[in-house]
C-alpha cells in the first residue's frame, strides 16, 4: 500500500500531466475576455474540471470488480493520446476566440478525455483514501491552474511561448502517464 505522500505525488502528477496544455489554453481564453467576465469563466472552468472528476470516479467505481493489474490496459488511452499529439505537434495552434462561461464549461468537459483516460485508472487503484487524497490533490491544484492562468494575462508574451511550444512537450507527458498508470495498477 503506498503511502498518503505517494498518492499526493502521483494525483499532482496525473493532474498536471493532463491539464499541461489546457493550462495554456485557458490563460489564451482569458487573454480574449472581458476581465470582468473572469470570475464566472473561472467558476466555469473549475465547475468542468469537477465534472470530470465525478465522471472518473463513478467509472472507476464501477471497474471495482475488475482484478486491478487489468485496468492497466487503460495506459493505452494516454498512449494513443501520445501518439495523436506527436503527429500533430508541429501543427499551429489553434486561434482562441473569446468565449463565455457556458463555452468554457463545454470546452473543459469537450478537452477532457485525456483527464478521464488517466484519472479512472488512478481513483480506482488504491481504494477509497487515496482516491480521495487525490480528490483533494487536484481541487487545489485547480485552485492554482486558475490564478495562475489569469496572472498570466498579464503576461501575453508566456501564454503565446505556452501556447506554441506545449504541443511539443505533451506527447512525452502523456507517455509518462501511461506508464504510471501501469505502476499504480501493478500490471507488470
Amino acid at each position: 500500500m503506498h503511502s498518503i505522500l505517494s498518492a499526493i505525488v502521483i494525483a499532482a502528477l496525473a493532474y498536471v500531466g493532463t491539464m499541461f496544455d489546457n493550462f495554456f489554453a485557458f490563460a489564451a481564453q482569458l487573454l480574449v475576455t472581458d476581465p470582468k467576465r473572469f470570475k464566472r469563466v473561472s467558476w466555469a472552468q473549475a465547475l468542468g474540471v469537477g465534472v470530470l472528476v465525478v465522471i472518473a470516479g463513478g467509472i472507476g467505481s464501477l471497474l471495482t470488480p475488475i482484478p486491478l493489474p487489468w485496468i492497466g490496459i487503460l495506459c493505452l488511452a494516454p498512449w494513443a493520446l501520445g501518439v495523436h499529439a506527436w503527429r500533430q505537434r508541429d501543427q499551429p495552434p489553434s486561434e482562441t476566440f473569446r468565449r463565455g462561461a457556458i463555452t468554457t464549461f463545454v470546452m473543459t468537459l469537450a478537452l477532457g478525455g485525456d483527464n478521464l483516460a488517466v484519472w479512472i485508472p488512478l481513483l480506482r487503484a488504491n481504494g477509497v483514501v487515496h482516491a480521495v487524497v487525490s480528490v483533494c490533490v487536484f481541487a487545489g491544484l485547480e485552485f492554482l491552474f486558475i490564478v495562475s492562468a489569469r496572472a498570466l494575462t498579464s503576461r501575453p508574451k508566456a501564454v503565446e511561448w505556452g501556447s506554441k511550444y506545449a504541443p511539443r512537450s505533451v506527447p512525452w507527458i502523456y507517455f509518462g502517464l501511461g506508464v504510471l498508470i501501469l505502476i499504480e495498477c501493478r500490471s507488470f
